[in-house]
């Protein structure tokens, strides 16, 4: 029998499932509404959809290597407790298999893998309904280094932060402190060759404002102004660049001496920390009661 788009739209506002998924529903049970219904819910659909909407800001990363190949993942659920969960800890490396196999373009191809009976989305959608928690894989990234470089991986508090680096003459030990420098203290680029001037310029731009807006500064000379301008700025920019940080295993020395030292450079680095840039929900719990009290 046809199904018509009105009955399609009624079952994915009563079940929060996707359209396709309602339309294969109602084919599949000749338009019978609660057989459709039913057979949502048998497939996990209806429950993994409607959990779309909520915050999922917790999770766990990996970083695996193999050969001139690395990958990192980070999927994310709505709480650390799952994180611990082994259906999410075999979807996650179910997922990094399949990435690291298939080579995605971009999360939306990832997803489309075929795992064999299944796609990596319906994985993710059965995680969803059988842990009860809205699961979702939010980043990637594959990495390829030449034959002469080296890979250096390390996982922070069992996943929470992962750091891949690509070191070119060096050996995997140091490959692995850069991972772990990258890890803890969090730079953005390798070195100030990488920063766009763009960068440069606005952070240049706040510390005017800010000398400007001092009144201790108003009769400071324009060039003693712009010292410490230039000053503040170096500062600024050394914290964003790996090379011209503090070594985390010497406080005396600088990242790029540490390197110069061993007779290598970093190539690239990559690093997830789980929930990095998501907005969490607060819960007000007092307000919730004053609420329920009206």
């Amino acid at each position: 029998m046809a199904i018509t788009a009105a009955q399609v739209k009624q079952l994915r506002d009563e079940t929060g499932a996707g359209m396709m998924d309602c339309k294969k529903a109602l084919t599949e049970t000749e338009g019978d509404f609660e057989a459709a219904k039913d057979w949502l819910r048998k497939k996990g659909i209806s429950k993994a959809e409607k959990k779309e909407g909520r915050t999922a800001a917790e999770g766990l990363s990996r970083v695996v290597a193999d050969g001139n190949k690395a990958v990192i993942v980070e999927i994310n659920a709505e709480t650390d407790f799952v994180a611990k969960n082994d259906k999410f800890l075999a979807l996650l490396e179910t997922t990094v298999a399949a990435i690291k196999e298939n080579n995605p373009a971009d999360v939306d191809a990832a997803l489309a893998v075929n795992l064999g009976d299944e796609t990596l989305n319906d994985a993710f959608i059965n995680a969803t309904a059988i842990i009860g928690e809205k699961i979702k894989l939010r980043r990637f990234a594959i990495v390829e280094k030449a034959d002469d470089e080296v890979f250096g991986l390390y996982m922070h508090n069992g996943g929470q932060i992962s750091a891949l680096t690509v070191l070119k003459g060096s050996d995997a030990q140091v490959a692995k402190e850069m991972a772990m420098q990258v890890a803890s203290m969090n730079p953005t680029y390798v070195s100030r060759n990488e920063m766009p001037a763009d960068v440069i310029a606005h952070e240049r731009e706040i510390i005017v404002e800010q000398m400007n807006n001092d009144p201790a500064n108003a009769k400071k000379p324009e060039n003693v102004k712009e010292k410490i301008v230039e000053g503040r700025l170096s500062k600024n920019l050394e914290e964003l660049c790996l090379v011209d940080q503090i070594f985390f295993l010497d406080q005396d020395k600088k990242v790029g001496a540490y390197l110069n030292e061993k007779n290598t450079e970093v190539v690239k680095f990559v690093k997830y920390k789980v929930g990095e840039g998501i907005e969490k929900k607060v819960d007000d719990f007092a307000a919730e009661v004053a609420a329920m009290a009206k």
